[in-house]
């Protein structure tokens, strides 16, 4: 099986992460070593210490081809285990937004002052 690496793409962890934190969310990378047959490729962490809410995106995980995200807040914002399935960004950013997710608090310990 080959492995094939994604550049700009909604399902690379860099990727993603920076158009988030370019949208105005702090957000902090979790795990991206998942193993080659777990459909998990990465999860990430969105306002920690506030919603905590935890992103995972899956690809292949019920066919070929098939991208989701899961969100996880504990059953706060999201109902548990929500999916999206989506290759939108912007799908992604609106999503957060409209279920309540801060984004970025100059008074966060999260904020590192360069």
């Amino acid at each position: 099986m080959e492995i094939i690496k994604h550049k700009n793409k909604i399902t690379t962890g860099g990727y993603f992460l920076k158009r988030i934190k370019d949208s105005g969310f702090i957000a902090i990378r979790v795990f991206k070593d998942y193993g080659i047959l777990d459909p998990r490729r990465w999860t990430i962490i969105v306002d920690p210490g506030g919603s905590s809410l935890f992103i995972t995106c899956y690809e292949n995980r019920e066919f070929q081809g098939d991208i989701s995200f899961e969100f996880n807040d504990g059953g706060n914002k999201f109902p548990k285990n929500y999916n999206l399935k989506t290759k939108s960004m912007e799908i992604i950013v609106t999503t957060l937004i409209e279920r309540g997710i801060p984004q970025k608090d100059k008074d966060s310990v999260f904020i590192k002052e360069d």
